[in-house]
């Protein structure tokens, strides 16, 4: 466990929400956010809970059910292309972290999010600086939001096979800018970014 959430377990707050998201940086497909209260951050069966980013994809898609199965409330919003550039992508991954801690089922006691701080929220709040990789909270809504993002990437995928969204998941690589050249943007590209809205 933390020390930020050791703390504020040693005080008796015990359902403490993690809020990360996934897909900030790809020019296609959406941005997902994860909240998550778990019943117990030394469950055996998550002690691989880290950073989604230090993990494997395969690794990542292992801790899903049991990240689900030993929490007291989760939630999972997503945030299209089309809100992205209507809003901005700031904008619009602070209005998910809320979002994604109102949609719990259960209003938790304190909430934990990975750097950004939400405004406009009741319950108390603390950015953590490199949060999904300190506290066990953060890490599993990472985990949740980088496994979903990448199973709605992979269904775009069958939908668009041409681009290659099931291997990048929608970021910027020499394969995606050349299928981009040849085929044009999709639906599901975000039209503000600066390749895209170069190509359009």
């Amino acid at each position: 466990m933390s020390d930020i959430e050791g703390t504020l377990r040693s005080t008796g707050i015990s359902a403490i929400a993690g809020v990360d998201e996934a897909g900030r940086g790809p020019c296609a497909g959406p941005l997902v956010i994860a909240s998550v209260i778990l019943k117990d951050v030394n469950a055996p069966e998550l002690l691989r809970v880290r950073d989604s980013k230090a993990l494997s994809e395969k690794v990542r898609e292992s801790l899903f059910d049991p990240i689900i199965e030993h929490s007291l409330s989760y939630s999972i919003i997503e945030i299209s292309p089309e809100e992205i550039d209507l809003k901005g992508l700031h904008k619009c991954n602070l209005e998910g972290m809320r979002r994604a801690v109102n949609a719990l089922p259960i209003v938790p006691d304190y909430v934990l999010t990975d750097g950004y701080a939400i405004e406009g929220l009741s319950i108390p709040t603390l950015a953590v600086w490199k949060g999904d990789q300190v506290a066990p909270s953060i890490s599993a809504a990472s985990i949740l939001a980088k496994v979903y993002r990448d199973r709605v990437m992979r269904e775009f995928d069958a939908q668009y096979p041409e681009y290659g969204f099931a291997k990048h998941k929608g970021y910027i690589t020499a394969a995606h800018t050349a299928a981009l050249n040849k085929y044009g943007a999709t639906p599901i590209h975000r039209t503000s970014f600066s390749n895209i809205a170069a190509l359009l």
